[in-house]
């Protein structure tokens, strides 16, 4: 076991630690680098340059003439995927902090580097890109030492493009992160961090023996779900599967069990053995806490059932992700999930579509609200349509945020002003180094969840770096916003939106529906109300045919005959014609600026 190190690579978006990983991979002779990002294997993180899963691999690597096992687990960087980072953190005994040379240190980079410490993690920090004629080694490295309080020695420069300082990066993996501890002869321990739907092989399921030794052939069980399973084969993870006989603890492998219910697989629960195994399970990672509700729904209702089974098997590789059942009135039967972010829910969607061939329609999103009645008693409500009647609601309370914004002085001025325009209380301002502040600010989360982080990327030329922490919940004035279509309300366009916004809001819905929703034989109108009163509303003007065309002369009253009968026509088509909303105005309201 003392040749063992389990450790994962953790830093902002974009700093690199992808094609850092693939030079270690290259000196360890692991495998040949034929492209960029070896290990970012989804097309979706090819196309987007950006790590969604976790990834884990085993490299050899001879130093001082012994042989070392090195289990790399190369995480995401996005604020919206940091379960992924809490969980490969669990698996480990050590961590590389990377930071870009030019970039210096950044909201994720602070808030990932917590969670580590929280882990009792030995922190290796690397400073990466020193290649780049613009990386600033010397201004990054006095950030880290007060990020930190290491020792500006113990900073490694490196670079993943050109290799430089690699070497340097696998020995202090050796001599600093300390083996893993724990008793090969002791009942079997392991602690899932991980798990893939194959539709061969059934759920492959990543663990790390914490104690214990496991066999192929034995008969082990899962704790929280108390199933018992033959393990058909064990192995550990180089660039594809490598089975072994046997595993001792320490390692980091998988297991195959021929087991086909997505359920039986938790993240976070313990394999055992039948006989003779552990006491008690592992204290794992905390459960995610989904921040953003949207429904999913199927473009055509009878995929239905194949929708809910293609979330079941995204669900075992994305633990974060939760779904449950819901209906609507204008989409017919679908699922209210919960995401971590708009990022993620984005992701999700396209996986959905990629790997599963499935088109959804995905409604506004939004966050959930306490909402209390005269008696006192609480409903948790996720979607408007769910909002109890306005004279039974006593009050209702949002959740709240914790952010903190990292940027350069020169854009506080407006940073400022779009916090402030979304109900942010300024809290603290701080000043890490040179010309770098962290503004931190309580947010209410409904405000940040539909544009925010575009507004703040754009408004600071990219150079903001943005993180953020749940806050409990405050009362709040909040309204729900309804749209009627012809006097008939549309449950899927229906948002919860603070008194002082619903107004400017309801206006900007109208329009842009105006713009998106074609032209029928009759008039629409497109009204926004709260409770019973209207307070904006737009109308999308029929087609009209010249049916007076063919009088030329004559009397009048041949032409209001005409028209009469058309005014007919049209009155008895609008009490049997229906609108169809098109997808595109589903997505618009996310895009309203």
């Amino acid at each position: 076991m003392k040749h063992i190190r389990n450790f994962c690579i953790i830093a902002h978006i974009d700093h690199g630690k992808s094609t850092l990983a693939d030079r270690l991979l290259e000196y360890t002779n692991t495998i040949k680098v034929t492209e960029g990002q070896m290990l970012d294997d989804m097309d979706l993180e090819k196309e987007r340059g950006i790590t969604i899963k976790s990834h884990a691999i085993q490299m050899e690597y001879a130093y001082q003439g012994e042989k070392y096992v090195l289990n790399l687990i190369d995480t995401p960087g996005h604020v919206d995927f940091s379960y992924e980072v809490s969980r490969s953190i669990a698996a480990c005994e050590g961590a590389l902090l990377v930071v870009d040379a030019s970039q210096g240190v950044q909201a994720q980079t602070i808030s990932n580097l917590y969670m580590a410490i929280e882990h009792d993690l030995e922190i290796i920090p690397v400073i990466n890109k020193c290649d780049m004629p613009s990386a600033e080694p010397e201004k990054v490295e006095d950030e880290i030492i007060e990020l930190l309080g290491c020792k500006r020695e113990e900073i490694i420069r490196a670079s993943g493009k050109t290799g430089q300082g690699v070497e340097d990066v696998l020995a202090a993996v050796i001599e600093r992160i300390p083996a893993p501890v724990g008793d090969e002869n002791a009942p079997l321990q392991c602690l899932i961090f991980d798990s893939v739907f194959n539709s061969f092989r059934g759920i492959i399921a990543y663990f790390k023996i914490l104690n214990g030794t496991i066999r192929q052939g034995d008969m082990v069980k899962f704790f929280n779900t108390g199933k018992e399973y033959d393990a058909d084969e064990i192995g550990v993870l180089k660039m594809d599967m490598l089975p072994q006989k046997e595993l001792k603890a320490g390692n980091v492998g998988y297991i195959i069990s021929g087991i086909k219910t997505s359920t039986e697989v938790k993240v976070g629960d313990t394999i055992t053995h039948v006989k003779g195994g552990c006491a008690e399970a592992i204290a794992g990672f905390e459960e995610s806490k989904p921040m953003v509700f949207a429904g999913v729904y199927p473009i055509d209702a009878e995929d239905y059932e194949d929708l809910r089974a293609s979330l079941e098997k995204l669900q075992l590789n994305d633990a974060s992700l939760s779904f449950f059942p819901e209906s609507s009135l204008a989409l017919g039967f679908g699922f209210r999930c919960g995401f971590l972010g708009l990022l993620h829910m984005e992701i999700v969607q396209e996986r959905l579509d990629r790997e599963f061939d499935m088109s959804v329609i995905t409604t506004v999103p939004n966050v959930s609200y306490n909402v209390y009645d005269k008696q006192g008693n609480c409903i948790e409500v996720h979607n408007p349509g769910g909002m109890p009647d306005v004279t039974l609601i006593d009050h209702i309370e949002e959740p709240y945020i914790k952010a903190s914004v990292i940027t350069v002085t020169d854009y506080i001025g407006p940073i400022m002003t779009l916090c402030l325009g979304k109900r942010g209380e300024l809290l603290k301002q701080e000043y890490i180094s040179g010309n770098r502040v962290e503004i931190h600010y309580m947010m209410p989360l409904g405000e940040i969840v539909i544009d925010f982080y575009d507004k703040l990327k754009s408004i600071s030329k990219g150079y903001a770096s943005f993180d953020y922490h749940p806050a409990g919940f405050r009362p709040s004035r909040l309204v729900k916003l309804d749209i009627l279509l012809n006097g008939e309300p549309v449950d899927a366009l229906s948002t919860l939106t603070h008194i002082d916004n619903a107004y400017d809001f309801g206006r900007r819905m109208c329009e842009k529906l105006k713009e998106l929703i074609p032209r029928q034989q009759f008039d629409i109108a497109i009204q926004a109300a709260i409770g019973g009163k209207i307070i904006a509303r737009e109308t999308v003007k029929q087609v009209r045919k010249d049916v007076t065309a063919k009088c030329y002369g004559g009397d009048v009253s041949r032409k209001r005959k005409l028209l009469e009968k058309q005014k007919k026509g049209k009155k008895r088509m609008k009490q049997i014609g229906n609108v169809e909303v098109p997808q595109k105005a589903f997505l618009a309201v996310l895009k309203l600026d």
